[in-house]
């Protein structure tokens, strides 16, 4: 349990050391990250969730963000869409091929969850909701939440295929 989040800490503290010894290239920016922020982090520091379904929670985190598949908090400042046609629509949102690849990764991992995990998975790994908010968001009782998403992370783990 200590050792985990030793580990977390030792791999923020790597990666900044990294970037002050020219690790980054010349005029990109290096953000050292505190692992332990998020409630996944927090779960697995504290011995909670084991190596393989922190990485899952990851993984999926990772793809849920490389889809772009969370809230926009400000407006898109995209050039409005241009109707062609009749009655017609200019067009959907441009995806890149890994934006596209990311969402299919993270709706097929959501579906290898099943939808009685897969909204606990979404509330503490991808909204970054703790674990009382979860519980009481979806009216379950206190600790059913942390039995529930272990098993939604020993799923995902199945699906990414992590050992």
């Amino acid at each position: 349990m200590a050792q985990a989040k030793r580990l977390l800490v030792e791999r923020a503290i790597e990666q900044g050391i990294r970037a002050e010894r020219g690790g980054a290239r010349r005029g990109a920016r290096s953000v050292t990250v505190n692992l332990a922020e998020s409630p996944l982090g927090w779960l697995f520091a504290r011995g909670h969730l084991s190596r393989r379904q922190f990485d899952a929670g990851e993984r999926i985190r990772a793809d849920y963000e490389r889809g772009q598949l969370g809230q926009r908090t400000t407006m898109r400042w995209d050039a409005a869409p241009v109707a062609r046609g009749r009655g017609g629509s200019g067009g959907g949102i441009d995806l890149s091929g890994s934006q596209i690849d990311a969402r299919a990764r993270f709706d097929a991992a959501i579906g290898a969850a099943g939808p009685g995990l897969s909204d606990i998975l979404w509330r503490i790994v991808c909204a970054g909701e703790g674990m009382r908010e979860a519980e009481s968001a979806l009216g379950w009782p206190a600790r059913a939440g942390k039995l529930v998403l272990t098993l939604a992370l020993d799923r995902v783990a199945d699906y990414y295929r992590i050992a």
